[in-house]
């Protein structure tokens, strides 16, 4: 798992709009990469939109936010419109991304063979290295969104 003062794993992840988005393209800003398990479940909604509704926050912080999950990328859109999600939320259909950071939950929800992501979230600072690290315990513990807003403004 990636700890704080790591590189930053690059990444390279369709949005939904099935465009490519890489880590390596954000050089030189701060970006908040907030990893969930699933859409459409009931934290994950409220971490999202919880974000969403910070995102005046965000941008006043000068950091770009992205939600990524292993959903795909129709998923994410129908997620995304339907809770009014204006951040772009990524991809990771393959799971390279989130095992580059360490953070693959295995048999997820008691599905064997099915890889979701934990929930977590990483700030990767202009220089693209971690510089705030968070993971959940578990699926159902959402992040402390204050401490988030305050890496940023540190």
């Amino acid at each position: 798992m990636v700890e704080v003062g790591d590189d930053a794993p690059n990444f390279r992840l369709v949005n939904t709009q099935n465009d490519w988005v890489t880590g390596a393209e954000h050089r030189g800003q701060r970006v908040v990469l907030a990893f969930f398990p699933a859409a459409f479940t009931g934290v994950c909604t409220t971490e999202l939109c919880t974000f969403q509704e910070s995102l005046a926050q965000l941008n006043e912080a000068n950091a770009t936010i992205y939600g990524i999950s292993v959903d795909a990328r129709f998923s994410n859109a129908a997620f995304a419109e339907a809770n009014g999600v204006e951040f772009e939320i990524l991809s990771d259909y393959t799971r390279e991304t989130v095992r580059a950071y360490g953070i693959e939950l295995d048999d997820f929800a008691g599905m064997p063979g099915y890889t979701a992501s934990q929930r977590a979230v990483f700030i990767v600072d202009e220089e693209g290295n971690i510089s705030y690290k968070w993971v959940g315990e578990n699926p159902g513990i959402e992040p402390n969104y204050d401490d988030v807003l305050a890496a940023l403004n540190a």
